[in-house]
């Protein structure tokens, strides 16, 4: 198993198509959590994570009990094993509450920006905690990216959407601790399908006690959209999972800001959001640093 775990963190291109796929996949999620809010009351924050999750759960659920081999990988995950799948749950929790909130208090298209903060952090924790080195290409193709998302989010911390803001760059923060877990889970041999139920499982039951203070009651459309958003972040999870494990973060971590134009291009169908010139500009720089950090 060592053999065949060390081969897979040496795929650097099927871990930027992972990627790829999980950017796609987070950014669905997130147009159809904003669009549930225009067909029916909006619901809390807790209970679109709780929803969002619960999806999660089932697809994970299905995919752990067929495979054999994750179920016996599950009875040999080591002490530190699980309490690495502990701290991403609970950062990865941080990061769906932070990033959900800001969603249906700003601009989808600040808010993901916002939130792909979280290469940044994941190349620095594992540059941090697990001594993986930075090459100057790839930190240069980092900041390319990065100037790039904020050319389409444009900052600007206005009055009541500050503390939107903030919970945005939170979720940025989480999901990069969660992402560099992912990655040293991934070096033990920790499966995939395990670690999306072990988060999927926590975030729903962290969003339970919550519901307390009420819930929402939802129209049949938006529980439709929600489960479209569920399964888009299911695609998320599975993907940035099998992404860290196949490469490391500075090999692939630009391609995690495509996110960035998938979410523009939703915005334009579902919102008819059009990017203006900086926008349009921020789009090519995230494309060509992307392009250029799969190399």
């Amino acid at each position: 198993m060592e053999k065949k775990d060390t081969e897979k963190a040496k795929s650097p291109l099927k871990g930027a198509l992972c990627l790829t796929a999980s950017a796609f996949g987070f950014a669905l999620m997130a147009a159809l959590v904003r669009l549930s809010d225009d067909f029916g009351p909006e619901a809390s924050t807790f209970q679109k994570s709780l929803f969002r999750n619960a999806i999660a759960v089932i697809i994970a659920f299905s995919v752990f009990v067929r495979s054999a081999e994750c179920r016996r990988s599950a009875a040999a995950v080591p002490r530190a094993g699980w309490a690495l799948l502990l701290l991403r749950s609970a950062a990865g929790c941080i990061g769906i509450f932070g990033n959900f909130y800001a969603l249906s208090k700003i601009p989808i298209g600040e808010a993901m920006a916002l939130n792909k903060t979280a290469p940044f952090f994941t190349v620095l924790f594992t540059w941090m905690f697990l001594g993986e080195k930075i090459r100057f290409r790839q930190a240069l193709c980092l900041a390319v990216a990065f100037a790039g998302a904020m050319l389409v989010m444009k900052p600007g911390f206005r009055g009541a959407e500050t503390f939107a803001s903030l919970c945005a760059l939170a979720g940025g923060l989480g999901a990069g601790i969660a992402y560099t877990c992912v990655r040293e889970l991934g070096v033990m041999g920790v499966r995939g399908p395990l670690i999306v139920l072990f988060f999927s499982a926590f975030s729903t039951l962290a969003a339970l006690p919550f519901l307390a203070f009420g819930a929402t009651p939802m129209t049949p459309a938006q529980i439709a959209i929600m489960t479209g958003a569920g399964c888009g972040g299911a695609i998320g999870q599975f993907g940035v999972t099998a992404a860290y494990r196949y490469a490391q973060p500075r090999q692939i971590a630009a391609l995690d800001y495509t996110n960035v134009v998938f979410t523009a291009i939703f915005g334009y169908l579902l919102f008819g959001q059009i990017p203006d010139a900086w926008s349009s500009l921020g789009f090519a720089l995230i494309v060509a640093a992307a392009l250029r950090s799969a190399r």
